[in-house]
């Protein structure tokens, strides 16, 4: 076997930043990937569709001219242009890490399918044909994971959708059924219908974003009907059936059992791990009952060695997490450290419009926990800098705790959500207080003078 320093497995968001720190070190390292450089995230995830959200939102920009005061006129969408202009963004991506990668002559890319044959050992199955035998002194996992297939009757014989086939449509379907209210369906949901479609969500939990507290997932459930989407809570998909050239689908819902009848489906009713192929008994490596890798809090695995990272070994699936596990073991791989996912912050955004952000503790995780909190709470309508931009829509929620007076959390559902809970983010990783925030000097007229506000509500 050709033996190698490291050997990544998989090219998810914390695969190339690895295989650059390791061969910087000067460490022998082989990148192996199977179809797409750069993982989910750049291909078919974070970059392509938020691309498509932006073209999305200048469309309904567009059709909004008039409440500014602006003459437009009638706005058509060319979905051709909107997937050229996505794939091109993606392929600077996508070019970008292949040009780091190649650059370093420690680093030998193979581009292929590679599987387990033993401890530390892989062998690799080029698509350009033949095959590599290849061992490691470490081994990191980061394949990711792919849309999980529910069990539907039907499902198998209509040509439905995942989040990848979504992005390469050339026109804009008559009527989108989304499958999952999950933010990957709410998400391209609110897209299309800014695109122009009529559009339906069909979700079996009792709220939209079923991990959020009841109110939050209330509030983005009325933004979206806002928007003219139609939204169908504690409805259960049964069976779904072609029906000329169109798609229908059948529920059961509170109302009893339904149809409906649409042009395209899109199936976002979770995620499931790349590990099937990976032949990771022959390694020693231990997976959950989902098909995710077993770490432990240093991202170990079962097997000595060996290492899993980002989506493919469960928890929260966001690329800065992934890139923070890649932190995590450049820290104690290479600099001796003793990094850990112990207490480590977890922020994320549901990119719809206005956008969904939270850090920390909600309301409800607090209560649970017994603490004695104090919950601030406006509305953007409360915003000044919202107003002038007519995006009062949403919310600012913060968990204080009553006693400290720390910041423990909030909650953002509003016009540059990600960016204001990037502020709150930061105020809890330097222990600053409420008060703190509440006798800061923001800038006028700025989204980031409500903190002033917020830290001050009752």
């Amino acid at each position: 076997m050709d033996g190698y320093d490291v050997v990544i497995l998989g090219s998810g968001q914390a695969a190339r930043p690895l295989a650059l720190a390791f061969a910087a070190a000067g460490r022998r390292v082989a990148f192996v990937e199977r179809e797409h450089l750069g993982g989910t995230c750049i291909n078919t995830g974070c970059t392509p569709t938020k691309t498509m959200v932006a073209s999305a939102r200048v469309a309904y920009l567009a059709r909004r001219a008039g409440d500014f005061g602006v003459r437009a006129h009638a706005v058509s969408v060319d979905m051709t242009r909107v997937r050229e202009r996505t794939r091109r963004i993606v392929r600077q991506f996508v070019d970008s890490s292949r040009a780091a990668l190649v650059a370093q002559p420690a680093i030998d890319l193979l581009l292929g399918a590679g599987r387990f044959v033993g401890p530390r050992q892989l062998e690799v199955r080029l698509n350009h044909g033949g095959v590599r035998q290849i061992a490691g002194e470490v081994i990191v996992i980061d394949t990711g994971a792919r849309t999980q297939v529910p069990r539907l009757e039907g499902l198998e014989q209509v040509p439905w959708l995942d989040h990848a086939g979504m992005l390469e449509l050339a026109v804009v379907p008559e009527h989108l059924l989304v499958l999952g209210g999950g933010y990957v369906g709410l998400e391209f949901a609110q897209m299309f219908r800014r695109f122009g479609s009529r559009v339906t969500i069909v979700q079996r939990a009792a709220q939209l974003l079923p991990r959020e507290d009841a109110d939050v997932g209330a509030a983005i459930g009325a933004v979206l009907a806002t928007d003219g989407i139609e939204i169908w809570l504690s409805s259960q998909a049964r069976r779904v059936a072609n029906q000329g050239q169109a798609i229908a689908l059948v529920c059961d819902t509170p109302g009893g059992e339904r149809s409906l009848v649409g042009s395209h489906l899109l199936v976002a009713t979770g995620r499931t791990p790349n590990t099937e192929a990976l032949d990771l008994q022959a390694a020693g490596i231990e997976v959950d009952a989902g098909g995710h890798v077993k770490v432990d809090e240093r991202l170990a695995t079962s097997a000595p060695g060996v290492f899993a990272v980002g989506d493919v070994k469960g928890g929260p699936a966001f690329t800065h997490i992934a890139y923070d596990d890649h932190r995590i073991l450049r820290t104690n791989l290479l600099e001796g450290g003793q990094a850990t996912t112990r207490g480590r912050m977890v922020p994320y955004v549901v990119f719809t419009d206005p956008e969904l952000a939270r850090i920390g503790l909600s309301g409800a995780d607090a209560r649970r926990e017994g603490r004695d909190i104090r919950v601030a709470r406006i509305g953007m309508d409360q915003v000044a800098r919202a107003l002038e931009m007519d995006e009062a829509r949403g919310f600012l929620e913060v968990v204080i705790d009553a006693r400290s007076q720390q910041i423990l959390g909030a909650t953002i559902l509003g016009v540059g959500a990600g960016e204001l809970m990037a502020v709150i983010e930061v105020a809890m990783m330097g222990g600053l207080t409420a008060p703190a925030l509440r006798d800061a000097t923001f800038a006028h007229p700025t989204l980031a003078e409500c903190l002033n506000t917020v830290m001050a509500a009752r």
